[in-house]
């Protein structure tokens, strides 16, 4: 039987290109009945790229704007609180999403330079053994982006590059973007009812 207690996620946007991808991500957690509550870490620069690719600013007001209303699951977190809830491994959540992930994020992500709360909840993530899916979004990767990427895994963390799917003839950003998330929140055990699924003909 599925475990009916109410999942914990925490959620990060950092300042790589892809506002339209948390967006979704957001929209489904808020609407999914097997999430109980959603800690959400805006760090600066994920704020600026949202200002520049959605129109959307105001930290207070962030979340009602993208979700084009009120939030009930949603606390955001301060970026510059390391006493919050999400940087104790006694505060128990179900897996940590960082979409996108800049390559700044993934690098003290990587080495264990937790400066920020986006960096210590993922570093309790990989201490704890909790899933921890790192949306990194950067073209091309040099060796460095590359070395990152492997050191993270090496740790434990998912790297899920943001590449689109187009084998499903998406007609629209918005479908790129809302498949792409279907594809994560499968990967963290909250399938979607609306993804698609590959059928052979």
């Amino acid at each position: 039987m599925p475990d009916p207690t109410p999942r914990i996620l925490t959620v990060a946007i950092t300042g790589a290109s892809g506002s339209i991808f948390p967006k979704h991500l957001l929209d489904a957690l808020e609407r999914d009945e097997r999430v109980g509550a959603i800690n959400l870490i805006l760090s600066d620069s994920g704020l600026r790229v949202m200002a520049e690719e959605l129109g959307v600013s105001g930290r207070n007001e962030v979340v009602a704007k993208l979700l084009g209303r009120a939030a009930n699951k949603i606390q955001q977190q301060n970026n510059n609180d390391i006493g919050a809830n999400v940087a104790s491994g006694s505060y128990a959540t179900d897996a940590m999403i960082v979409l996108p992930c800049s390559m700044g994020t993934l690098a003290r992500i990587a080495n264990g330079m937790a400066i920020h709360l986006i960096e210590r909840a993922a570093d309790v993530c990989l201490k704890e053994r909790r899933p921890l899916v790192l949306c990194v979004r950067e073209t091309p990767f040099n060796r460095i982006h590359l070395r990152n990427m492997t050191l993270a895994a090496e740790a434990g963390a998912t790297i899920f590059p943001i590449i689109p799917a187009f084998y499903f003839h998406p007609a629209s950003t918005d479908e790129i973007a809302r498949e792409f998330t279907n594809r994560v929140l499968a990967h963290v055990g909250l399938p979607q009812p609306g993804a698609y699924k590959w059928k052979m003909e």
